[in-house]
């Protein structure tokens, strides 16, 4: 067993020599980052062990240890008994064996990407990079390969930033149910085991104070092992799932926060971190919707997580993927209103990625070789759009389908151009934008500056347009699929 004491003590070194206390106030002085703010698309990454029965979901670790489960059921007709048979037996067989990063860089930048963050550790506790602290990770076992670090420096060739999420906080509670039966999970469980140090989980997830209340030991642990992460990696972005926001974390993620700003000032590089549900007080990281989005632009930058699949973050055998144009028209929505996507992709277990998130994101991409004018580098307009299709607040709710009409449209604007972004092609090829119409200047009109020229991305025939005080008028013959953005030169 690793002794932390070191791990400690530098950490309490950092803090101490760097620009950023682990207190609020100092935390306050955290920006975001430029390149983050103009990449708006990333890719992120859920791959690990549970990937290799890919049944259910990425819960399946946890599921397979709850009786009477679909989880459950399946793991003992598929593989036997708990006793016989447990999570840690799956890693042999998480081999990898077609891994290729490069090739996975090159689809995500092909996509369109400008950032990739795969999962470093998720709640089952296996690290997918080398570590000292635990000899379960993926350089020592299953595919013996700092996968992490791999994928970086692929990601790095092709341009992109690399980010890392971190999921061991949940890991405290994760694999608690196998200890209510006979299985694998059984004492004694020391810090650094795959299993340590799995207690029984909340009766309210939600309860920030609730039990369990994880240990100091615990939570030292998990602060060594993501400033570990950030030593070993140097990401550009640190995710952070949910349950980081238990009031026992707070201490801990601020000194976590200034530690790895305190790095980042040292290395010359600007970074970020992406919180959930209020864990990092507002203004010192950056805030994330999981599986939604936001119904009105923000004045400040925030990020959707999502996934390719609906049903699952990681490949499961019945994944119920969507379709490319829909994730697109969530994307513009997105970066209209001052946020980026960040979507998920679930490779197979040997390191192959399903033709079905191939397709998609290869999708993604022709439209993105298109019309990215439009997404990156831009900045918010004085409103995010209009039409009649709304879109609900908050996380959960990427299930919803939006059914954008060729009414809807989206702002985007970059210097002296405006984009404006109809979320689906009319069928006769005529568009009003209504928020764009002449009026007197006392009339409330949220143009006054006079258009030097309309034209639409990816079409070299100019449209034919006028303006009055209805709105702005195009009609043109593009016909593409997927949202249509006509760029708007300003005098």
């Amino acid at each position: 067993m690793v002794d932390l004491k070191p791990a400690l003590d530098r950490i309490d070194t950092v803090i101490k020599q760097g620009p950023f206390d682990a207190d609020w106030e100092s935390l306050m002085q955290f920006e975001v980052p430029k390149w983050y703010q103009n990449a708006k698309f990333g890719i992120f990454i859920h791959w690990g062990v549970y990937s290799v029965p890919a049944f259910d979901n990425e819960w399946y670790p946890r599921n397979m240890y709850i009786e009477g489960s679909r989880a459950y059921e399946h793991h003992v007709k598929t593989y036997g008994a708990h006793k016989d048979f447990g999570y840690k037996d799956f890693i042999p067989l998480f081999k990898a064996e077609k891994f290729d990063p490069k090739a996975w860089a090159a689809l995500f930048r092909e996509a369109g990407a400008r950032y990739v963050v795969p999962v470093a550790e998720h709640h089952d506790g296996f690290q997918m990079y080398e570590s000292e602290l635990s000899e379960w990770n993926a350089a020592q076992k299953g595919p013996c390969r700092d996968v992490v670090r791999e994928l970086g420096a692929a990601c790095a060739e092709q341009g992109m930033e690399l980010g890392v999420s971190s999921h061991r906080i949940e890991h405290y509670w994760f694999l608690g149910e196998g200890r209510k039966f006979e299985s694998d999970i059984r004492e004694p469980l020391v810090r650094g085991d795959l299993y340590w140090p799995s207690v029984p989980g909340p009766d309210n997830w939600d309860d920030v104070h609730g039990d369990p209340q994880p240990t100091q030991e615990f939570l030292e642990d998990w602060m060594v092992r993501t400033c570990e992460l950030i030593d070993k990696v140097r990401p550009r972005i640190l995710y952070f799932d949910w349950w980081i926001h238990h009031a026992s974390a707070k201490p801990y993620l601020k000194k976590i926060a200034a530690y790895y700003y305190n790095r980042a000032a040292e290395w010359g590089v600007q970074v970020a971190i992406n919180y959930k549900h209020d864990a990092y007080l507002f203004g010192t990281a950056v805030p994330d919707i999981e599986r939604g989005q936001m119904a009105d632009m923000k004045p400040y930058f925030w990020q959707t997580d999502t996934a390719i699949a609906l049903n699952s973050w990681c490949y499961t055998e019945n994944n119920d993927f969507r379709p490319a144009m829909d994730i697109v028209c969530d994307l513009v929505d997105i970066v209209s209103k001052n946020g980026c996507l960040l979507l998920n992709v679930g490779p197979k277990a040997d390191g192959t990625i399903s033709e079905e998130d191939t397709a998609v994101l290869k999708d993604i991409g022709k439209w993105m070789a298109v019309n990215g004018k439009a997404i990156y580098d831009t900045r918010v307009w004085k409103i995010f759009g209009e039409g009649p299709t709304k879109v609900q607040d908050g996380h959960f709710s990427d299930a919803v389908k939006k059914n954008f009409t060729s009414e809807d449209f989206r702002f985007t604007a970059k210097g002296d151009v405006l984009y404006a972004i109809c979320m689906k092609p009319a069928a006769d090829g005529r568009y009003t934008i209504h928020s764009l119409r002449m009026q007197a200047h006392t009339a409330g009109s949220l143009l006054h500056a006079p258009i030097a020229g309309v034209d639409v991305l990816g079409c070299s025939e100019p449209p034919v347009w006028h303006r009055d005080a209805d709105g702005l008028h195009i009609e043109s013959g593009y016909r593409a699929e997927g949202p249509v953005v006509f760029r708007i030169k300003l005098m």
